[in-house]
Parts: C-alpha cells; sequence; structure tokens
C-alpha cells in the first residue's frame, strides 16, 4: 500500500536552529532515507522550501486569486514528504513513528494512489 509520510513541524530559519542542531537534523534525516531505502519502501522525499516561497491558488468564488505565500497561517508548515510503499497502515504508522522530526512536530499519514481507475483511485504496488 502506498502511504505519503507529511512532516509539520514548526518552521524557522537555519540561523535560528543553529548550525550544529541543522547538522544533526540532516544526519538523521539522511539516516531515516538510508533505512527507508534498504527496506525497499522509499518511493520517493521532497524537502519542501520555506513556506514564505509559496503560493497559492484559489478559485472558490469563480475568480482566480494567486495570493504569495501559505494558504493556512498557522505556527506549523508542512516541511516534507516521504512516499513509501509497505504492506499497510501499521507498517506506515511504524515508519513515522521513527521519523527525526516527530520529536519537534507531526508526521500525518495519508494513503494516496498512482491512478483513476473504473471509477477509483487506486496505487500500484504491494
Amino acid at each position: 500500500m502506498r502511504y505519503t509520510l507529511l512532516l509539520h513541524y514548526p518552521e524557522m530559519p537555519p540561523s535560528d536552529l543553529g548550525a550544529e542542531a541543522m547538522a544533526e537534523a540532516m544526519r538523521e534525516f539522511d539516516a531515516y532515507a538510508t533505512a527507508l531505502e534498504a527496506a525497499g519502501a522509499l518511493i520517493s522525499a521532497e524537502v519542501l522550501q520555506p513556506s514564505v516561497a509559496s503560493t497559492t491558488v484559489t478559485a472558490s468564488d469563480g475568480a482566480l486569486r494567486v495570493q504569495d505565500g501559505p494558504f493556512a497561517d498557522t505556527k506549523e508548515q508542512l516541511g516534507g514528504t516521504f512516499v513509501i510503499d509497505v504492506e499497510d497502515l501499521d507498517a506506515a504508522i511504524a515508519w513515522a513513528a521513527k521519523a527525526p522530526s516527530l520529536t519537534w512536530g507531526a508526521v500525518e499519514i495519508r494513503p494516496s494512489a498512482t491512478r483513476f481507475e473504473d471509477g477509483a483511485w487506486t496505487a500500484s504496488g504491494r
């Protein structure tokens, strides 16, 4: 089953985090991605740029609106994703529990699909 792990955590510039803490976080994420890859579960991983670099497009009333920055004004932002292919939700939870960012934020697990077929979204894989 294919899942996307969405990493939510407080956003701060690297200078606020400090060089040593940033280097440690990078080592932890490298080890996490390496473990996912070694287990044959890693499909992809993305580190997102800060939310101030985002652009949000809406058209709820039929008029197109383009807004600089994120749609939601929250203290936590989506910082990155890991797409994994594992046996079931329990396996996805086990991998989410190992995410380095879990100690300073949340990991949302969402089933993901790769194609629309016969009236339903489905995922390839296991």
